[in-house]
């Protein structure tokens, strides 16, 4: 039977559900504030060149995601790249992310260094999370690499990321992003990331093409403000100055927003989704003339950069000029993140320039900074447990955001495969 579903946000995830929904003969109307499909996937026209602002890459285990590309027909658009990995530390770019690497590593000694090397290894290999999801993660990481190379490699890492946060994350969520990268190698000493021609936005557009082709509807600009829960049921939802009928619902939003767009849940549930924690990010992206180095990815370890690293994106992508991304995360609340755009700008401008002294004031074409309130959930140990079912106890609602797919971090593969199977579950309710 034809069902007509509401979706709420057009990122990733809620594409995907109403894709999902769309291919299975439904009928998915799908609500998204912004002009433009994606969310942090989103694309934006940086002087000619369009991209995204926020930046991403695909791994070799992203199975899910490399599946859908085929499922759309374009596989023959997804392109692998051999980057390199840097580390910008005691002021000079050294090698990162192989065993020669580390062993040349300045700055660490060789125990210090042998037991780093095991721990990487260990995450690659291991499989079951579980045994991982009560411990706390910088104690994990501190009894298997050592005092010495956690300061030197890690502590910046996650004070520069998570701040008052830093000690209470979950070790299955460190192991998984570890591992993620561990595993997109094509041996020991070759890393292999890969790009989609055109960027996300090749995915996001085909998805949309699809979901409306099929007899769906995609409303941008219309944010969902309530949706309206009576006697324990879902009635449906209002957006966009009107009152929609619904019987079924998918949220997408980031969490922090479903207590103010769905008062009518039990008190009980609201407050598990008013705990959730969340990192925000301000995201500076740079375009200029020359390269800063030959890496995809440098993490960074001076006191005088207050960055867990840059990803310059033009060493994965082949660009017409360099672009670099340079992420300043930090709670929403801090006072940092109120500060003006040109703050952070005139900071990267400065940390670039300290990489590689050989870019001047004209090699910057130009530079922006973009901001995302609820970029990163804080995962602390035992994190599902404290989240409700995504199945909500109300007839008709079904809600979840980047949260839900822990101990996975955030990342395209894992938001469609999971709001396909939400979409699959609503449908069958």
């Amino acid at each position: 039977m034809k069902q007509q579903i509401a979706v709420l946000g057009a990122g990733p995830m809620g594409l995907a559900a109403a894709y999902q929904l769309a291919c299975d003969g439904h009928r998915p109307v799908l609500f998204e504030a912004d002009d433009r499909v994606g969310g942090m996937a989103a694309a934006f026209d940086f002087s000619g060149l369009w991209i995204e602002r926020y930046y991403h890459f695909h791994c070799l285990s992203d199975r899910d995601f490399l599946d859908l590309l085929a499922e759309l027909g374009l596989a023959e658009k997804m392109r692998w790249v051999e980057t390199k990995m840097g580390y910008w530390h005691r002021g000079k770019v050294q090698s990162w992310g192989d065993p020669l690497a580390l062993l040349r590593f300045e700055g660490l000694g060789l125990i210090a260094k042998f037991r780093y090397g095991l721990h990487a290894l260990a995450c690659t290999r291991r499989t079951d999370w579980r045994k991982l999801d009560g411990l706390e993660a910088t104690r994990w990481i501190r009894d298997w690499v050592g005092a010495e190379a956690f300061e030197i490699l890690w502590r910046k890492l996650f004070d520069y990321k998570f701040y008052d946060y830093a000690e209470t994350l979950s070790a299955a969520w460190i192991w998984s992003r570890i591992r993620r990268i561990g595993l997109s190698r094509a041996g020991l000493f070759r890393e292999r990331l890969g790009y989609l021609e055109g960027g996300s936005e090749t995915l996001l557009q085909a998805l949309k093409a699809e979901i409306e082709r099929k007899g769906g509807v995609v409303r941008l600009k219309t944010p969902a403000t309530q949706v309206r829960v009576e006697g324990g049921a879902v009635k449906g939802v209002e957006a966009g100055g009107a009152f929609h009928p619904f019987g079924k619902v998918i949220s997408t939003v980031p969490l922090p927003y479903v207590a103010q767009l769905m008062p009518g849940l039990p008190e009980d549930i609201l407050a598990k989704f008013r705990a959730v924690r969340n990192i925000a990010v301000v995201c500076v992206i740079a375009k200029l003339k020359k390269r800063v180095t030959g890496n995809f990815w440098l993490n960074t370890n001076d006191p005088d950069m207050d960055i867990p690293g840059l990803v310059e994106y033009s060493n994965l992508r082949p660009l017409p000029r360099a672009v670099v991304y340079a992420p300043f995360y930090m709670p929403g609340a801090h006072p940092k993140f109120a500060e003006p755009d040109a703050a952070f700008t005139d900071k990267v401008r400065r940390y670039l320039k300290k990489i590689n002294p050989a870019l001047a004031d004209d090699d910057f074409i130009d530079i922006r900074a973009s901001r995302y309130r609820f970029a990163q959930p804080v995962c602390g140990p035992n994190f599902l447990e404290t989240l409700p079912p995504f199945a909500l106890p109300v007839k008709g609602l079904w809600v979840a955001d980047t949260s839900y797919y822990y101990p996975e971090d955030r990342g395209i593969s894992e938001s469609t495969a999971f709001g396909r199977k939400m979409a699959r579950r609503a449908a069958a309710a």
